[in-house]
């Protein structure tokens, strides 16, 4: 498993006496980590247990301040680990970034460290990568769980499902198709994803989005004319839980003032390329309009102000102020 078969010619064989060489294809797993202890050990056990054992793991240590979690990785003896600890943190953006610098094969995947790999996840994205050799980014079938490992299906996840992209089986988008599905709703896994190591090298994740930086990433290489290949067998499991970034930062409004940012350049983006129904997506991006309506009556028991002002603006339209954030 992990392989796939190339045709090569060798000098001075005739061409009946060809041969089908099988090439290595190990996946690079990139795991910046700051969080939980028994989320991160679950995290790196998941990927040690994979059934399709062709695959590299970086652990990128952002500076968590218990040393109980570091000193844990450094004694896994299984050689294809490797744990770093940045010297200054980085947060998630730039770690990300990181991340990517280190990546050395075709595909890589930035995992979190509280997410699970299911033990199929492995070989299924190699069977990915062989069905559609033309993929960017691969988004495999995912399944949610909480804090203590049980599968469960909030709200947010079961809107991320109206948005998913239709069909069943691996299928694939592009072009306009896929920016309006984007657009409409993010209902990409980011952790999930197996990325085209060279779709990101050139430039990485922008470092003034630290929330929906994979959005970002995502609509800029849809622009490119990137091919999404989306599959419905779940081989990974998604943690969903209060302390997430996203969560800590849907209440105070940060995320918002970053998707207004995202969803108004995005409008122009597909406008220039003449993406009409792109561009009117873009401009209502009505699923995170009633994100912020959800977290509106948080703000108001929190007599915050600055907050209520940003949420409003936002699900009701204009820019949002950014003062007090």
């Amino acid at each position: 498993m992990g392989y796939a078969c190339s045709y090569v010619s060798i000098a001075g064989l005739k061409a009946s006496d060809k041969r089908c060489y099988p090439i290595q294809m190990t996946l690079d797993i990139m795991m910046p980590y700051y969080g939980s202890f028994d989320h991160f050990r679950s995290a790196v056990n998941s990927v040690i247990n994979q059934s399709d054992p062709d695959w590299r793991l970086v652990i990128i240590d952002d500076v968590y301040p218990d040393p109980a979690p570091g000193a844990w990785a450094r004694k896994i003896t299984d050689t294809r680990v490797t744990y770093l600890r940045n010297e200054a943190n980085l947060r998630p953006s730039r770690n990300y970034n990181k991340a990517i610098g280190l990546a050395s094969s075709e595909f890589v995947v930035i995992m979190g460290c509280d997410d699970v790999l299911l033990a199929g996840y492995v070989a299924r994205i190699h069977e990915l990568i062989e069905q559609f050799p033309q993929a960017t980014v691969i988004q495999p079938g995912v399944t949610v769980i909480d804090e203590n490992g049980r599968s469960f299906l909030p709200l947010t996840d079961r809107v991320k499902n109206l948005y998913r992209l239709s069909g069943r089986g691996a299928r694939t988008a592009s072009g306009e198709r896929l920016a309006i599905s984007l657009l409409n709703g993010n209902w990409t896994y980011f952790p999930s994803l197996a990325w085209r190591t060279s779709s990101l090298k050139p430039v990485g994740f922008r470092t003034d989005l630290d929330v929906v930086q994979d959005l970002a990433k995502l609509l800029e290489l849809t622009w490119a004319g990137a091919t999404l290949v989306v599959d419905d067998q779940k081989v990974f499991a998604y943690r969903r839980h209060s302390r997430s970034l996203s969560a800590e930062t849907g209440v105070d409004g940060t995320k918002f003032v970053q998707e207004n940012t995202l969803f108004s350049e995005a409008a122009a983006d597909a406008r220039s390329r003449g993406w009409r129904r792109a561009a009117r997506s873009a401009q209502l991006h009505l699923s995170s309009r009633l994100n912020a309506a959800t977290e509106l009556p948080t703000a108001l028991r929190s007599h915050e102000s600055s907050r209520r002002r940003l949420l409003v603006h936002h699900i009701f339209g204009g820019r949002s102020p950014t003062k007090g954030l």
